[in-house]
């Protein structure tokens, strides 16, 4: 048998000389190509950093701990990721039942008349809020984003003050908002380390409407909307969050990562392109990640909020009109997320005000002022069509003691203290008992002495185990319970 050092060589002598520098002259081509994308990405990164408008930061979303911070405090134009905090304030109408994913948005010529990107509706028109979410978190849509607005707060004006609020609550001191869409603004401000906040506090505060950000298309009427965020799907671990340009604030971008227990929260303010700013990103997500603890739930961010509401939710339903235009929920690529959601008292009308062993654990949220009171006004539905009672709320009547609406709206039957985990909300007692017995098999020594119980809530009930001490126990059980699979939350009972 010939030697392959013997076959190597007479093969390579059979070649013709043209041949061989045609292969040589090709393979030297190809590996140049390969260097050349790797330098331009690397010299993008680097001039990206080095751009004048440049501001970024890096959050380890389970400690709290700033991984990397560059101008992170410097007041910057936010563009679309102001639809961050419509979003926010769109959850957590949703959360409380003013309204329903179902609920018909209005079109005034006011938002319908909003520079592109948008979904282009016809002056009343309506959508979902279901389908005004995805028109968000895909093609950043203005009229839709403004829609929201007025539906949430009467006006966009009132609904920019509403944001404003908000966003001090949350400990983001620096931003101010103007309007529902990010459209230029001079007033409207904000800084990078105001907005890892709030996605952070998008992902802790709303787990079950956060997976909207990961939605990469969707159908509206016969178009097939496409994220603008390029790194969904693309870079490992990345689950949203959003983008946003105008020529004044730059390309920016927030964006959240999980892996393997590790999760981050990178910000991009300032772009100098739509690929330097993906590739910053990239290099931070890179860079930074291996370093974040993988301690999860060491410092939870969901805190407890404080109950301030003294006033019943009063629910807002889809109106019955129809315009032949405007798509159908039919048209949606599906449901949504099951609203397993918080206490209505837990999420209040101003959320997310730390514990002192939050803070102390936590150094992003140490300097996070006391939080305000924030008088929210009803939605006004003069624009809508005469609206029906939703289905799955009966609003208490007149001297009916089986509901408390100033507290949690569930029903009085005795409760565990403390902290609870809550894994789902079923149609009945019985289902949710059945979802309570089927993960307590799951959750393993963390559930061993937490007793399940379900909670009458606006016509469903939800499944929780309760009797933990600490917040440190409720979380550690939830995490017990994510690991084989099942959805959860902690929160104070």
């Amino acid at each position: 048998m010939q030697a392959k050092s013997e076959i190597v060589s007479r093969s390579a002598s059979s070649v013709s000389p043209s041949r061989s520098g045609n292969f040589l002259i090709k393979a030297i081509m190809v590996l140049s190509m390969a260097v050349g994308i790797a330098m331009i990405d690397s010299a993008n990164a680097e001039a990206e950093a080095a751009n004048s408008r440049y501001a970024g930061i890096v959050v380890d979303a389970n400690t709290g701990n700033v991984l990397y911070s560059e101008n992170a405090d410097r007041l910057q134009y936010p563009a679309s990721l102001t639809k961050m905090m419509t979003l926010y304030l769109t959850f957590e109408a949703l959360e409380q039942g003013r309204i329903r994913l179902d609920t018909a948005v209005p079109f005034s010529a006011h938002a319908s008349g909003q520079a592109p990107t948008k979904l282009g509706v016809r002056p009343g028109g309506t959508i979902s809020v279901e389908q005004a979410i995805l028109g968000l978190v895909t093609l950043s849509a203005n009229d839709a984003s403004t829609a929201l607005g007025e539906l949430l707060g009467g006006s966009e004006d009132r609904f920019a003050q509403m944001m404003t609020a908000k966003a001090h609550a949350l400990g983001m001191t620096r931003t101010t908002y103007r309007n529902a869409n990010g459209l230029p603004n001079t007033a409207q401000m904000t800084t990078a380390r105001d907005q890892a906040r709030l996605g952070i506090a998008l992902r802790q505060h709303f787990p079950q409407y956060y997976g909207y950000f990961s939605t990469q298309s969707f159908k509206f009427g016969n178009r097939i909307i496409r994220s603008h965020n390029r790194l969904v799907g693309s870079v490992r671990g990345v689950d949203g969050i959003k983008t946003g340009y105008t020529r004044a604030a730059g390309f920016n971008l927030v964006s959240s990562v999980q892996i393997d227990g590790k999760s981050i929260v990178g910000v991009v303010l300032g772009g100098a392109s739509t690929p330097a700013r993906d590739n910053q990103m990239r290099n931070l997500i890179a860079s930074y990640l291996p370093k974040a603890s993988s301690r999860s739930g060491s410092s939870n961010l969901v805190a407890q909020a404080p109950k301030i509401s003294t006033e019943p939710v009063i629910p807002v339903t889809a109106a019955k009109t129809e315009v032949a235009s405007v798509p159908t929920g039919s048209d949606l690529p599906h449901s949504g997320p099951v609203p397993d959601t918080r206490d209505q008292a837990a999420s209040a009308q101003v959320a997310f005000a730390a514990t002192p062993a939050a803070k102390s654990a936590n150094p992003l949220l140490q300097e996070m002022p006391a939080p305000t009171k924030v008088k929210t006004q009803p939605i006004k539905q003069a624009s809508i069509a005469t609206p029906t009672p939703a289905p799955s709320y009966v609003p208490p009547e007149q001297g009916d003691t089986s509901v408390d609406t100033l507290t949690t709206a569930s029903t009085k039957e005795a409760q565990p203290s403390g902290w609870v985990v809550q894994i789902g909300v079923a149609s009945s007692k019985d289902g949710a008992m059945d979802l309570l017995d089927g993960a307590k098999t799951k959750g393993g020594k963390a559930l061993r002495s937490a007793k399940p119980f379900a909670v009458a809530y606006a016509g469903s009930y939800r499944a929780r185990f309760g009797g933990f001490d600490d917040q440190r126990d409720a979380v550690n059980a939830c995490n017990a319970l994510k690991r084989a699979g099942v959805k959860c939350w902690a929160a104070a009972q």
